[in-house]
């Protein structure tokens, strides 16, 4: 005989799944978080478009065609003037440490060959790692190069004005000439999996073993909780590591991204990294009660990572607070070492100021996992 439909049943289960969402906080505060989180970054944090981006400028002629070239650039939104260099090694250094985005050399004689006719060469060399970071900024640059001197043309000058552009506008696009996105993702891709696999993998090592019933055996034996967290943490850093191999295999013969600098340094660097996301892991498998839980953490710190870091979107192009909260992330600070040192060539010294955040971050998390871990079953 069928069962007719009972309201006072369907009542009853729908009251049970009110109670027990409510008592399940933690899955809760996720399902309003994630989506509020989500609206807040791409509604405030994400510019595709990013403006004010720093500059060095290199002026060995001080004319006043210069300084209307480089006011100019400053006033179309694109460049802010940070940097005075005072050669070109240190325009360099400026580029490959990341300090600034472009690099603008102004030549001697630059208003006497101007004025003759000669159209004298204004470089600028981008730093074009990430090209979404770059582009828009470089496409403005030829209108900016057009009309900069118009102002300055007067007088006898004013035939300037009908003929070509009196000076020839260069642009170097540095670590990534022919502006491939791959050298951006590829690199990048490297950092953002092992942030996914390494946190969610280990949040899920000691709920998993409180599921299972076998967490009693664990807290049974004479062990110390940095030993435990060591012994749980070593074998993903070699399951990192195979992760790594196969990126940068994959970076170098199937996508032909350049590998300049020295993997000996990435690999010191990798063990930092991967060290830091294990632990953020190991502290949410002490913190959810069950593997959703830990889970649901784990992608709750993996999505601002990603949108944050400047992995999916130029990070110069998000407002301060965005920058601030993305220089917590450790995916933030490894992103540019690893484009540094396979695009660019970089060595210790460059590389030093992100090394010093993720040191921090390894050992603020680490002192929290070992302060939630529990040594009895409270």
């Amino acid at each position: 005989m069928p069962v007719r439909f009972s309201f006072a049943r369907f009542m009853a289960i729908l009251t049970k799944e009110f109670i027990q969402m409510r008592r399940d906080r933690l899955t809760f505060a996720m399902m309003v978080g994630v989506p509020v989180m989500q609206l807040i970054l791409f509604g405030f944090a994400i510019n595709t478009d990013p403006k004010r981006l720093p500059t060095a400028v290199l002026a060995a002629d001080h004319s006043a065609f210069s300084r209307a070239i480089v006011a100019a650039m400053t006033n179309s939104g694109y460049f802010a003037l940070t940097r005075t260099a005072a050669s070109e090694a240190e325009m360099s250094e400026l580029l490959a440490e990341g300090v600034v985005q472009f690099a603008v050399t102004i030549p001697v004689d630059f208003a006497r060959d101007l004025v003759r006719g000669v159209h004298p060469v204004l470089l600028v060399e981008a730093d074009a790692t990430d090209p979404a970071a770059t582009s828009n900024a470089l496409t403005a640059l030829a209108q900016i190069a057009r009309t900069a001197l118009d102002p300055e043309l007067e007088g006898p000058l004013r035939a300037l004005k009908s003929a070509p552009d009196p000076f020839e506008l260069r642009v170097h696009r540095r670590y990534n000439p022919e502006g491939r996105t791959a050298y951006n993702v590829v690199p990048g891709l490297m950092g953002t999996i092992l942030t996914m696999t390494m946190v969610m993998m280990t949040a899920l090592a000691v709920t998993r073993e409180r599921e299972r019933g076998t967490m009693e055996n664990l807290l049974a034996m004479p062990v110390r909780p940095f030993e435990v967290m060591l012994g749980k943490i070593v074998p993903f850093i070699l399951v990192g590591y195979i992760q790594v191999v196969i990126i940068v295999a994959a970076a170098r013969w199937l996508f032909g991204v350049p590998i300049v600098g020295s993997l000996a340094l990435l690999s010191a660097v990798l063990i930092l990294f991967i060290a830091a996301n294990l632990a953020v892991g190991f502290t949410f498998s002490t913190v959810a009660r069950n593997q959703l839980q830990a889970m649901q953490m784990s992608f709750f710190f993996f999505l601002p990572s990603m949108l944050l870091s400047g992995f999916m979107f130029p990070f110069r192009g998000m407002p301060e607070w965005a920058q601030t909260l993305g220089n917590v992330l450790p995916l933030t600070h490894f992103l540019r070492i690893v484009r540094g040192i396979l695009l660019k060539g970089n060595g210790l010294a460059e590389i030093l100021p992100e090394l010093w955040p993720l040191i921090a971050f390894l050992v603020v998390v680490s002192a929290v996992a070992l302060k939630r871990y529990r040594q009895t079953l409270d």
